[in-house]
């Protein structure tokens, strides 16, 4: 349900803009945005943004990444800049929404990935 694109290879100090978009799901989505993960480390938060725009970066990447995106296009973006060796790593679109039955529940939807290599 998540198409996202943008990875790719750049030097220390490039840019990238990824993009992750809905890909014909019927469901508004709550929350958008990225988590990563490199080889032998644990899947971490990037940025996401939720609803209404409050938005929320992980420490390694305040700075120089900004998370954007439209409610009404269930679409997000994330604009990397002066990136590091570091960043390498596959980055995950990450979504999820919210629904009642008899009572409130949360629903995970995650991309297929996208690879990030920065290397000279």
């Amino acid at each position: 349900q998540l198409q996202a694109s943008g990875g790719g290879l750049v030097q220390p100090g490039g840019s990238l803009r990824l993009s992750c978009a809905n890909s014909g799901s019927v469901v508004n989505f709550n929350m958008m945005g990225w988590y990563r993960q490199a080889p032998g480390m644990e899947r971490e938060l990037v940025a996401t943004r939720s609803f209404g725009g409050s938005i929320v970066y992980g420490d390694s990447v305040k700075g120089r990444f900004a998370i954007s995106g439209e409610d009404a296009q269930n679409e997000v973006f994330l604009q990397m800049n002066n990136l590091k060796p570091e960043d390498t790593a596959v980055y995950y679109c990450y979504a999820d929404s919210l629904h009642y039955s008899t009572s409130w529940y949360k629903i995970d939807y995650w991309g297929q990935g996208t690879q990030v290599t920065v290397s000279s």
